[in-house]
């Protein structure tokens, strides 16, 4: 397909590609601006009734056909590469670069739960035998095992428009459950969704899906987003956002007649605690890896590292000269809507205002452009204001130089759920290390030792979620094989005749 893609403007809603009548114009970094429909309540309806067909027939399909079908939406996303990179990276002002590694992500993902629906293993089979023997009750027989729930709601992320949006982790998680997707589309990037629902479209019918098994409804209104959360027949919602706006739907899904799990990733500053040892013998190492990480993508990663405590001592300021002179060398870059970088600022203005920081570096940029920002303070100051502990999204880093080990302690302590914490230490620094990491697991669903969190496996492993605000559920992840179980529900059948079991516990 040609890089000269020019969108259709539409939704796809059960396999056909309609309109509405308010629409909205895309803001991308470079290239011409198109119209787009902008659907409300009633696309949102129309779309999640098809996928309420569609599920009679999907969510009893067998394994191998869902595996399929994955494997043809890849495909087709592959085969559409020149045309997604060209529209990604003029919506987004991503590099082609991070483009085709994340598109490559968005088709590995798909495959890889292609490969684990295939296996069986999660379906979680359990039977427990009959025992008529049993006293003082004879022991049912009972068997086990997990079932779709269901439609399921997705939204499309802006900083991941292929990885975290139209077919990204969610979607393919639950379409490999037997879960049919509604989609609401990011307004940062909709020509990049739709030429990923062109695919998607193209997999259905090659594979002979239902045609509502999946749909995607493109919108710049907040009256989308609560209608797929509030419709009655949404049975679980996936999300990836601000900590605002992903709050305000999860309250919408718990207020419900008929309350939903709403799987929401949020806000996390991921902090890096650097232990003395550590600095002591690669200072300078540490500082050049963490402002890589800090302003990879423009800073725009939940998992961005925008904390980093240290005990205060020549070493931190070693650190931060090579961290500074570092983030000194990166050019001032746009972010992905001008929304996003009017909140970066206003961030880091809110936080230099606390006149409780050391500005070590600071960008002078203008409208979508942005460059990093570097900050200090003290432990002391750090614990006296919670206003520090707040994310701002994008190339923003503070350093917290405590006094002791006792007050790294105490930081850690107080620190809010994270997606991921970072401990650099070597052998010497083992004993602060072993009292920290009672204090963090409680606090992350990652814990990494001496790298960077920018860069999430997809694998069997892998947890990306923790306790809130990084997201709603610290049950669950948004990213590898376990993201399955969010959106299936277990059944037990008690003496149940063989043929009535589900084929695959017949089979079990």
């Amino acid at each position: 397909m040609s890089q000269d893609f020019k969108p259709r403007g539409k939704h796809l809603i059960a396999g056909e590609w309609v309109g509405s009548e308010t629409t909205f114009t895309s803001d991308p970094v470079t290239g011409p601006s198109y119209e787009f429909a902008a659907g409300g309540a009633a696309e949102i309806d129309s779309a999640v009734k098809a996928a309420e067909e569609a599920f009679a027939v999907y969510g009893a399909s067998s394994r191998a056909e869902r595996a399929a079908f994955l494997n043809a939406i890849a495909d087709e996303i592959e085969a559409r590469a020149e045309a997604i990179t060209a529209m990604a990276t003029r919506e987004s002002g991503l590099p082609e670069a991070r483009i085709n590694g994340e598109r490559g992500r968005t088709t590995g993902q798909l495959r890889f739960f292609a490969k684990h629906i295939e296996k069986g293993d999660y379906l979680d089979r359990r039977h427990d035998p009959a025992d008529p023997q049993r006293q003082p009750q004879p022991k049912p027989d009972l068997k086990l095992m997990q079932f779709p729930v269901g439609p399921v709601g997705v939204f499309g992320a802006s900083n991941f428009p292929l990885a975290f949006s139209t077919a990204g982790g969610d979607t393919a998680s639950a379409l490999a459950a037997g879960c049919p997707v509604v989609v609401k589309g990011h307004q940062a990037h909709p020509g990049t969704g739709e030429l990923v629902a062109e695919a998607i479209h193209e997999a259905i019918k090659k594979t002979g899906q239902h045609p509502g098994v999946f749909s995607l409804v493109q919108s710049n209104r907040r009256e989308a987003g609560e209608a797929l959360v509030t419709h009655p027949l949404i049975r679980a919602v996936g999300f990836t956002g601000s900590t605002g706006g992903g709050r305000a739907l999860f309250n919408l899904a718990a207020s419900r007649p008929d309350p939903i799990p709403f799987y929401g990733e949020l806000g996390s500053v991921n902090p890096v605690f650097l232990l003395p040892a550590a600095l002591a013998s690669r200072a300078q190492k540490i500082g050049e890896g963490w402002a890589a990480s800090l302003t990879l993508g423009v800073g725009q990663f939940c998992t961005n590292p925008g904390v980093a405590v240290a005990i205060d001592s020549g070493d931190v300021e070693t650190f931060m000269s090579a961290a500074q002179k570092a983030l000194e060398q990166i050019t001032e870059q746009p972010m992905l809507t001008a929304g996003i970088a009017e909140a970066y600022r206003k961030g880091r203005d809110r936080v230099v205002g606390l006149n409780c920081v050391r500005v070590r570096l600071t960008s002078k940029a203008e409208g979508r452009y942005v460059g990093p920002d570097l900050l200090e303070t003290t432990g002391e100051e750090w614990l006296a204001n919670p206003e520090l502990h707040n994310e701002v999204f994008g190339p923003f880093g503070i350093v917290v130089r405590v006094k002791d080990e006792e007050e790294m302690r105490q930081i850690a302590r107080g620190v809010e759920g994270q997606l991921t914490c970072t401990l650099h230490m070597d052998d010497a620094d083992t004993a602060l290390a072993a009292s920290l990491m009672p204090i963090l697991q409680r606090k992350a669903g990652r814990l990494i030792a001496n790298g960077f969190p920018t860069g999430v496996e997809v694998s069997d492993a892998m947890m990306h979620g923790g306790p809130y605000p990084a997201s709603t559920n610290a049950s669950t992840t948004s990213v590898g094989s376990l993201a399955i179980r969010r959106f299936l529900r277990p059944v037990a059948f008690q003496d149940m005749p063989t043929s009535l079991l589900p084929a695959d516990l017949k089979n079990a």
